[in-house]
């Protein structure tokens, strides 16, 4: 069933800008997660093997060990527990903590990992920039392959979908560490790469459709994005059900990698359709208007 989704697009507009309110509220009101990668200090990972607090971790932990001052406890998945200490461990301490870990608990597996206040310095800006020159690159491509209107559109719905992604990250207080931003940079380029399909359809039937009107360009972008809806549909489906399995039976080490994938294919499916083209459409009537 088709439907006229360029003629409705104040609506996905204005969904997208709630959406983008309510993720920068909710990233002002809650803050992110981070993880050691991008925040100095220690994390202890272990397994507890039975149901408990975070409060009871944190407690124990300082009562047993005097010199550690504990930052956060995060229980993760099959009774584990991830313990964040705010400096950077000694050797020593790493030794009285395995040793603490592995008396108290049965099969502990401890997992001890710290990072010096420079490299999460460093870490946080290399991720930044790795995102900003993705954008610049996308734009310059875009802007020569295309025009600057194609590139502007279609980069402002792949920010769009990394505020989604980042914003559900801190509402639900998952840790962000360097494999995040691995996901970041991977659904920016498939985003981006579904737009380009259809700003590709719309470039080449403008070759053949006369726009004089408005109505005319409402008309010609619609039948771009349904020409091509099938081809999105398949292509992220089956990109979706990698990912799925990835998430499933990945394991603990990538699972938020592969959550961050899957929400951002998602939300990058729907920027495509109903929003890098309107945004376009939207900026090209007023050229035709001003006509």
């Amino acid at each position: 069933m088709k439907f006229d989704i360029v003629k409705n697009r104040k609506w996905y507009f204005g969904f997208s800008i709630l959406i983008s309110l309510a993720g920068v509220l909710i990233m002002l009101l809650m803050g992110l997660n981070l993880g050691t990668d991008f925040e100095a200090g220690s994390r202890v990972q272990f397994n507890v093997g039975q149901a408990f607090t975070e409060k009871e971790i944190a407690e124990q932990f300082e009562a047993n060990l005097e010199t550690i001052e504990v930052s956060g406890v995060q229980e993760i998945e099959n009774y584990g527990a991830v313990v964040r200490i705010a400096k950077k461990i000694s050797p020593e301490e790493e030794n009285l903590i395995n040793e603490y870990l592995n008396k108290t608990y049965k099969d502990a597996s401890p997992q001890i990992s710290s990072i010096d206040p420079v490299v999460a310095r460093e870490l946080a800006q290399k991720a930044i920039y790795a995102i900003l020159y993705a954008s610049l690159g996308i734009i310059l491509y875009m802007a020569v392959r295309f025009e600057y209107r194609f590139a502007i559109a279609g980069v402002v719905s792949v920010l769009q979908v990394v505020l989604v992604v980042v914003s559900l990250f801190a509402l639900f207080r998952f840790e962000i560490d360097i494999t995040f931003i691995a996901a970041i940079l991977t659904i920016v380029g498939y985003s981006i790469h579904d737009t380009i399909v259809i700003f590709d359809r719309i470039r080449e039937n403008l070759k053949h459709y006369k726009v004089k009107t408005v109505s005319d360009l409402e008309h010609l972008v619609n039948d771009s994005i349904w020409q091509t809806m099938a081809r999105s549909i398949n292509t992220v489906l089956t990109v979706i059900f990698s990912a799925g399995m990835l998430y499933l039976l990945g394991g603990a080490a990538i699972k938020h990698f592969s959550l961050a994938l899957l929400i951002g294919l998602v939300t990058g499916a729907y920027s495509s359709i109903f929003i890098a083209s309107q945004l376009w459409v939207a900026w090209k009537s007023r050229e035709l208007k001003k006509a």
